[in-house]
């Protein structure tokens, strides 16, 4: 096998570039994947039959004098693609697209019971993985690149920092609609509980966790803050730069689900079923993804009624993903943050203009976007 990644984008001016060592890397980890997962141990033989052509100066081949402080993010979508080029012809061994992102908020300032100075690297949440032609995605599991990543007990930082986890739970809906459902990403709400700066550097916003013969895309990864004062704002971006939080207000962060595999109207009705019974799908979903019919008070799914719907559903091309900018807007009232967001006492970027050109408005949306 020949990867080729002379096409993979040149190196980048801000600190997302990776060494060569990635890039090999990238093409070794989906190649082992592929072709032989379970056999052990890996050693230089197991990539004999591995050509690698990867030119210097690309974003994952990087030369001096480019930053790599945040070099982790963009191999994972290399692996990613790698998998999605070969499922044509490797559709038994290959997955859909993950959330592909750490996921990670960094979090500074003084302890109050002694002025001491902490710095905490928050998030790492798991997140949403593809499904494969015969199993539903993996919820709630850290990114491919960091299996030596563990999900850290909430207890743990509210004993050390000022913060407070008031939620760490599954997204409804985030993974991708499929004959397999894509996985489950994950919701976390901290408040602070004193003044402390708020980062963030989260990839995989717009470009979704894509899905496979006919499947839909999972849900992006997202970075919100509520202010106590009520406000709440969401970054397109995914880029939150030093942000003052003061006691009350809060971060969310979520991670994407991964992309679903095969027709979603083939699913199991049964399959369906115990999504909603489980709350993994909501009712809304299960009917305009899925094409159940879901009775509203038991949540029983009329099969006859369904399988006509879902003939009609075929009949116009449904289902579909969602719009680009209906998804970054949203129906909740955020504020949509352009750009990067970088708090200057309480100030900030100012939110989208008021325009009905929606062109314009995508643009502005994807303003120095994750990809």
């Amino acid at each position: 096998m020949t990867i080729d990644l002379t096409d993979v984008s040149e190196q980048v001016r801000g600190f997302y570039n990776s060494g060569m060592t990635a890039g090999l890397s990238c093409c070794q980890v989906a190649f082992k994947c592929l072709t032989s997962p379970l056999d052990y141990p890996i050693n230089d033989g197991s990539f004999r039959s591995l050509d690698i052509v990867l030119p210097p100066g690309r974003v994952v081949s990087a030369v001096k004098p480019a930053a790599m402080r945040w070099w982790m993010t963009f191999p994972m979508t290399v692996v990613d693609t790698i998998f999605k080029a070969l499922a044509p012809v490797m559709p038994d061994q290959t997955i859909a697209g993950h959330h592909a992102d750490l996921v990670v908020a960094n979090v500074n300032g003084y302890r109050p019971q002694d002025g001491g100075l902490f710095i905490y690297v928050g998030g790492l949440i798991g997140g949403g993985w593809g499904a494969k032609k015969t199993e539903d995605g993996l919820s709630a599991t850290i990114a491919i690149n960091d299996g030596d990543t563990h999900n850290g007990p909430s207890e743990q930082v509210e004993v050390k920092y000022p913060l407070l986890v008031e939620e760490y739970a599954l997204r409804q809906d985030t993974g991708g609609a499929g004959r397999q459902r894509g996985g489950m990403g994950t919701r976390q709400t901290v408040r602070a509980l004193g003044d402390v700066m708020f980062n963030a550097q989260v990839e995989r916003v717009h470009c979704r966790p894509w899905g496979l013969e006919g499947a839909l895309s999972g849900a992006g990864n997202v970075v919100e803050l509520h202010r106590a004062d009520g406000e709440h704002l969401r970054f397109p971006s995914g880029k939150v730069m030093a942000y003052r939080l003061q006691p009350g207000d809060k971060y969310t962060l979520m991670s994407g689900g991964g992309g679903g595999f095969g027709d979603p109207l083939e699913r199991d009705l049964a399959a369906v079923g115990h999504d909603l019974t489980q709350g993994y799908v909501s009712r809304e979903a299960a009917e305009r993804l899925f094409g159940a019919v879901v009775d509203p008070e038991t949540f029983a799914i009329d099969h006859d009624a369904s399988a006509t719907r879902r003939l009609e559903m075929r009949a116009k091309g449904l289902p579909t993903d969602e719009d680009l900018l209906d998804i970054i807007l949203g129906d909740d009232g955020a504020t949509i943050v352009s750009g990067d967001y970088e708090s200057n006492g309480h100030g900030h970027t100012p939110p989208l203009p008021a325009t009905d050109d929606y062109e314009l408005r995508l643009q502005l949306a994807l303003a120095r976007r994750c990809c």
